[in-house]
């Protein structure tokens, strides 16, 4: 599956909660998700306009 090119820090915090993903916590310009499904996890997430490629795949991976 090809990764999407337009895709802002909100829309995937957004796309993240369907997984049970929550923002926690917010400094400046960055999200920090959490989520409890099977382990504690955590993700921070740049709130920009938009994501660059190899960010975005960094995160989803």
């Amino acid at each position: 599956m090809k990764t999407p090119r337009d895709v802002d820090g909100d829309e995937l915090a957004a796309f993240l909660a369907r997984f049970g993903y929550v923002i926690t916590r917010q400094a400046g310009s960055h999200m920090r998700l959490t989520t409890s499904r099977n382990d504690e996890r955590h993700i921070t997430i740049p709130r920009h306009r938009l994501l660059k490629l190899g960010t975005l795949n960094a995160i989803l991976r």
